[in-house]
């Protein structure tokens, strides 16, 4: 990836939970659309999660934990997945990955304050 002279560079970890949303969601579209589209499907989200290593804080905040008083949280946006993300001292924690046509709020909201 290219970055802008001297643009700092944050270090992007992934939580065990967003690497399951990846495993699942890799799994899922093998079974369903075949191995070749859930590897497109893999690397866009790949990309789209290097990609916070050089502007982290271009997401939004997820509406549904801002109407909560929630806002420590980041997302971006790769149709139709929501990657959620923390932006915390050149380290990008990227906590979970998840389908938006599903129940977004309620499970976002759970594991939030769970943890």
């Amino acid at each position: 990836m290219i970055h802008p002279a001297g643009a700092p560079h944050w270090e992007v970890v992934l939580s065990p939970e967003s690497e399951q949303d990846l495993l699942e969601i890799y799994s899922y579209t093998a079974a369903s659309a075949g191995q070749e589209q859930a590897e497109a499907i893999l690397d866009k989200l790949e990309q789209a999660i290097l990609s916070l290593d050089s502007f982290p804080l271009r997401g939004n905040v997820p509406p549904e934990l801002e109407m909560v008083g929630i806002t420590r949280y980041r997302e971006i946006h790769v149709h139709p997945w929501r990657i959620i993300y923390e932006a915390l001292e050149a380290v990008v924690h990227v906590h979970w990955v998840f389908d938006s046509r599903r129940d977004v709020a309620g499970q976002l909201v759970q594991k939030v304050l769970r943890g």
